[in-house]
C-alpha cells in the first residue's frame, strides 16, 4: 500500500539507541518487561478444537510470504515471528541484541565482518540452523535480482559472504556500511530454498507448515481470510505460550472492533479516536494509547520512470514544477488534521523519521518551515503561470487545469477524512482533487498511474531502510518490472547523502547526516508528512494475562522490531482452563490452538511493497 504504513505508520521506538560501535561483541540480553492486563473469564473458544488461540485482526492484504519478496508491514511482522534474523531489537529500548547470531565483531578497517552463529538454534523440521544458511541467504540475494526485491539495500553493499564453519560467518564488504547490527534481513534455511526456481514469481504459500526457526511456525494460508501460526516447540528463547496465533482478515475495521468486543479476536490495532473511546469503557478490553512508529503522508509522483531510463505511468506534469508542490504544501494545515481527523491522538507532522526515534528525528528551522499559508500558496501558484481561470479554476500555460488525483485505501477512515479536508483547501486555490478509495492501491501506484497518493511507513530503530526507499537505485529496472521505490523519487544529492550515512559508523555524523536527507526530501516536496499517529490498538483482557509492549515504557504491539508481543503473551487462567475443558470433552490434543489472533491494522501497508491500507509499510 501506499500508506505503508504502518499503521500507516507512527513513529517507531521512542529513543532507540544507535548501532553498537564497530567492533563490540552483543553477548549480554535483557529480560524482557511485560505489561499485565487484568485477568476475566475467557471468551468461548473454538469448540472443535482445544488448547488456547490469540487471534488478532488485521486489514492489509499478505503481498508475498517469500522473504524475499514481502515488503507489507503485515507480512514482514509474520515473517519476524517465522524466521530468525541476526539480531534483534531489545523490547525495553530498542538497542541491539542478538538473535541467531550471538556475537559480532569487525576488522580494523571495518570491511569485514564475523559473526558467531548459536549453537541452538533449529528449524522446525528438525535440522540445526547453521552460518550456511545465513550465507547462502545473503549471496542469492546478492546473485539474483529477483530474490533482493524487498531487501536488496542491505547487500548491495556486499563483497562477499562465507561461511567458514557451521558456527561462523563472514561478510567482506565493498565499503564500510553502518547497518551490520541491524540487518533485517529473514535468514531462510538453505535445504529447502535452494530448491525454488524463480524467485520474482514463488510466494511460499503452496506447501505448509512453512520451515523456519522464529517463535512460530506458519501452519495455514488462505489469501484476504487466516494465516495460522503454531508455536516452534524447540524455538531456542521458549515457546511461546498460546498454543496459536491466527491473524484473521477484515476489511471492515468496524466489523473487527464488533469482533474484538464479541470475544472472537483478540486483539485489534489502527483504531479511530471513536472506535478507541468506545472500548475504553467496555467490560474486559483494554486499549493501548502509545506514541507510534509510522507516519502519515501525502506523496507526490516525481514522474514514474525506470533505471533504463524510460518514463511511465500517467502522473500530471503540472507536479513536477516545484512551486506546485510547494504551493501544494503550503496549503496543508497539520494542525487540523492531528486535531480532527485524529482527535490529538497524533502528533504533527514535520520530518521523514518521527520523534518517537529520538536521534535521528529532524523539523525544519523557521526560515525552512511550510506552515499552513493558503495565501502564500496562491501567490506561489500566480508567479508560477497558473492563474485562475474565468471558472476559478488555475490553469497551467498550457490551458490544462490543475485537477489531480489522489490513491486513498479504502479501508483507512484516515485517508478519507484528510481528502475531504485537502479537496476543500485546494478548492479554495482553485485545484481539483479527485479522491480514489480502492481496496488494492498497488496496482496503479507501481505503474504510475497516480498524482498523489496517501503515503505511510512504519519506521524500523536503524532509518536505513526507509532512507533508501527514495534512492535511485531502488528504481525498476524496466517499466515492467517492480522495483523496492516508494513513489520514485530519485535525486542526487539525497543519493549522495544516502550513501555517506550508510558508510559511517560515528553515530553522532551519522545522524547529522540522517537529518540532512530529510531536509532534503522536505524540501523537494515530493514528500509531505502531515502526522505521526498514535498507535491506537485494543485486546481482550479476560483472553490475554500479560503482553510485551515496545518500548518497555508507552510502546506499541501491533508491528513491533522483534516477536516480543505475540511470542510473550500469556493466556488468562480462565482461557487456558476452557481449553482444556474443551479438551477433554472432545478428545483433543492439547497444542491444537483453539482461539485465533488476529491484527486488524488499518493501514498497514505498500503495495507489493506495503501499499493496501495505511500501514502497508514495515
Amino acid at each position: 500500500m501506499v500508506t505503508k504504513v504502518p499503521p500507516r505508520p507512527a513513529a517507531s521506538r521512542r529513543l532507540p539507541r544507535l548501532l553498537l560501535a564497530a567492533g563490540v561483541a552483543a553477548t549480554t540480553l535483557m529480560a524482557v518487561p511485560q505489561v499485565t492486563a487484568q485477568a476475566a473469564p475467557a471468551a468461548d473458544g473454538d469448540a472443535k478444537s482445544g488448547g488456547t488461540t490469540l487471534t488478532v485482526a488485521v486489514s492489509q492484504s499478505v503481498d508475498s510470504l517469500s522473504p524475499f519478496l514481502a515488503q507489507k508491514l503485515v507480512s514482514t511482522s509474520i515473517h519476524r515471528l517465522a524466521y530468525e534474523y541476526l539480531t534483534n531489537y531489545d523490547a525495553e529500548d530498542a538497542r541491539v541484541i542478538p538473535g541467531l547470531a550471538t556475537a559480532w565483531t569487525s576488522s580494523p578497517d571495518k570491511l569485514t565482518w564475523t559473526y558467531t552463529i548459536r549453537e541452538d538454534s533449529t528449524w522446525s523440521d528438525g535440522k540445526k540452523a547453521t552460518a550456511e544458511d545465513a550465507a547462502w541467504t545473503f549471496g542469492k540475494m546478492m546473485s539474483d535480482p529477483n530474490a533482493a526485491t524487498a531487501n536488496g539495500s542491505f547487500t548491495s553493499n556486499f563483497k562477499k559472504v562465507t561461511a567458514p564453519d557451521p558456527r561462523t560467518l563472514v561478510i567482506e564488504l565493498k565499503k564500510p556500511q553502518a547497518t551490520m547490527t541491524a540487518l533485517d534481513v529473514p535468514i531462510v534455511p538453505k535445504h529447502v530454498w535452494e530448491k525454488v526456481g524463480d524467485f520474482s514469481k514463488f510466494n511460499n504459500d503452496q506447501q505448509f507448515p512453512i520451515v523456519g526457526n522464529g517463535p512460530f511456525v506458519i501452519t495455514d494460508f488462505k489469501v484476504d481470510q487466516y494465516i495460522k501460526m503454531k508455536p516452534n516447540k524447540g524455538f531456542w528463547r521458549g515457546a511461546p505460550k498460546f498454543d496459536e496465533l491466527v491473524f484473521k482478515y477484515y476489511k471492515d475495521g468496524d466489523a473487527a472492533v464488533a469482533a474484538l468486543q464479541k470475544g472472537e479476536v483478540s486483539f485489534v490495532s489502527n483504531l479511530t479516536p471513536a472506535q478507541a473511546a468506545a472500548l475504553k469503557s467496555a467490560e474486559n478490553i483494554k486499549v493501548n494509547d502509545a506514541p507510534g512508529r509510522r507516519f502519515f503522508a501525502l506523496a507526490t509522483n516525481p514522474g514514474a520512470r525506470s533505471k533504463d531510463g524510460k518514463t511511465f505511468g500517467n502522473g500530471h506534469p503540472a507536479l513536477l514544477d516545484p512551486a506546485v508542490r510547494k504551493a501544494l504544501f503550503l496549503a496543508v494545515d497539520r494542525t487540523t488534521i492531528v486535531d480532527k481527523v485524529f482527535q490529538g491522538h497524533a502528533v504533527e507532522g514535520e520530518g521523514y523519521i518521527p520523534p518517537r526515534f529520538g536521534a535521528y528525528f529532524w523539523k525544519p528551522g523557521a526560515a525552512q518551515k511550510r506552515a499552513y499559508d493558503p495565501a502564500r500558496a496562491a501567490q506561489l501558484l500566480d508567479q508560477a503561470g497558473y492563474r485562475k481561470n474565468g471558472e476559478g479554476k488555475r490553469v497551467g500555460k498550457d490551458g490544462r487545469p490543475l485537477d489531480f488525483r489522489i490513491l486513498c485505501h479504502a479501508t483507512d477512515p484516515n485517508d478519507k477524512a484528510v481528502g475531504k479536508y485537502l479537496q476543500e483547501w485546494w478548492g479554495e486555490l482553485g485545484i481539483g482533487l479527485k479522491v480514489e478509495c480502492l481496496d488494492n492501491v498497488g496496482d496503479p501506484w507501481t505503474k504510475g498511474d497516480y498524482d498523489l497518493a496517501f503515503d505511510g511507513w512504519s519506521v524500523n530503530p536503524d532509518p536505513d531502510y526507509v532512507l533508501s526507499i527514495h534512492t535511485c537505485g531502488t528504481l525498476p529496472a524496466t517499466p515492467k518490472d517492480t522495483g523496492a521505490t516508494d513513489n520514485f523519487i530519485c535525486d542526487k544529492q539525497f543519493d549522495t547523502l544516502y550513501a555517506q550515512q550508510s558508510a559511517e559508523y560515528d553515530a553522532a555524523k551519522r545522524a547529522d547526516l540522517v537529518k540532512q536527507m530529510q531536509s532534503r526530501l522536505y524540501d523537494t516536496g515530493y514528500m509531505n508528512i502531515m502526522a505521526y499517529p498514535n498507535a491506537l490498538e485494543a485486546y481482550r483482557s479476560d483472553q490475554i494475562k500479560s503482553i510485551t509492549t515496545m518500548p518497555a515504557a508507552a510502546g506499541n504491539l501491533w508491528g513491533q522490531d522483534g516477536y516480543w508481543s505475540w511470542w510473550s503473551a500469556a493466556p488468562t487462567p480462565a482461557s487456558t482452563a476452557a481449553g482444556s475443558e474443551r479438551e477433554s470433552s472432545n478428545g483433543v490434543i492439547l497444542g491444537i490452538g483453539a482461539a485465533v489472533v488476529v491484527v486488524v491494522g488499518l493501514g498497514v501497508l505498500l503495495g507489493m511493497r506495503r501499499r493496501s491500507t495505511a500501514d502497508d509499510r514495515e
